[in-house]
């Protein structure tokens, strides 16, 4: 049986991912959905991949999906136990050595966000238009009520890796997303992955505002 293993992105804990882990399970898989230490000043990148290895126990069939700055975590799971597929959502994707704190500003994401944020009109102070534009009311009330503090210290540690795991890797791109607005995105897939990404509609919270639709995409992945 194929187990979805799904990392959250930063100040987020496990219920980000509860619709489409509905949707995976209804389909008749098994769903781990860790919860990192993202509110614990002594945890860094390892500590998170250790609450992943550890919420995975002796499961198999792994395919591990990580949503934004999960990217920077998953790949050291990848690392720890055998994965058959990783699949990043609208992801950050890091490079060898680089501080998580340095990310926005080597991948020139600052100057990415100022154009998409222009172009929508949108006021820079706007989280919500922001990160939930697309994503249902009472959803978006209840992911208020859910944000985690986000300490600092992961984003100190240099990624430890000297070179991405050798695992089957997609990227699944939001066209709407306007944190990591798309065009940004396909240039950086492209130079640190060296693929090209797959598209689907739906803005950063994809997993809320379209799980059954992302599920589709992530078996589909699954069966290749």
């Amino acid at each position: 049986m194929t187990t979805y293993v799904l990392i959250p992105g930063a100040a987020a804990d496990s219920w980000y991912w509860h619709l489409t882990a509905a949707e995976l399970r209804a389909r008749g898989h098994g769903v781990v959905t860790p919860d990192l230490p993202c509110d614990d000043d002594s945890a860094g990148l390892s500590e998170y991949a250790d609450a992943v290895v550890d919420a995975v126990g002796d499961r198999t069939g792994l395919v591990v999906v990580a949503h934004s700055f999960g990217g920077f975590t998953a790949p050291l799971v990848c690392r720890r136990v055998p994965v058959e597929l990783l699949v990043l959502v609208t992801a950050m994707i890091p490079a060898p050595g680089e501080p998580p704190g340095d990310w926005w500003a080597n991948t020139g994401w600052e100057r990415a966000r100022r154009e998409r944020d222009e172009h929508d009109g949108r006021a820079p102070d706007d989280d919500t238009a922001l990160f939930f534009h697309d994503v249902p009311p009472g959803l978006v009330v209840e992911a208020g009520k859910r944000v985690r503090d986000q300490s600092s210290t992961p984003f100190a540690d240099p990624w430890p890796l000297a070179a991405w795991p050798s695992v089957p890797t997609a990227f699944l791109l939001c066209r709407d997303d306007r944190y990591l607005p798309a065009e940004f995105m396909r240039r950086l897939v492209r130079e640190r992955l060296g693929v090209v990404p797959e598209e689907m509609g739906g803005g950063h919270n994809v997993a809320l505002s379209r799980p059954g639709e992302l599920a589709d995409r992530l078996e589909a992945y699954r069966r290749r």
